[in-house]
């Protein structure tokens, strides 16, 4: 896979909550660290994304903020 986006994260699918149009995914990159995607209900199909399954995800921002208290 080539992309152009210089961000992205390796990782293991550890949950998938399906809903009627969109679903989320909850990839974990290492333990304890999670990264969230929202996609369409097709996409999680026709990735045949399942729990356990590695996946990549693929980030792409013009900004990233940083916040302390």
């Amino acid at each position: 896979m080539e992309v152009s986006a210089r961000n992205s994260l390796k990782g293991t699918i550890k949950k998938i909550h399906q809903g009627a149009v969109n679903s989320e995914v909850i990839l974990e990159i290492v333990p304890g660290v999670e990264v969230t995607a929202i996609i369409t209900k097709e996409s999680v199909e026709h990735l045949q994304l399942q729990e356990g399954k590695e996946a990549i995800a693929v980030i792409k921002a013009s900004d990233v903020m940083i916040a302390t208290d």
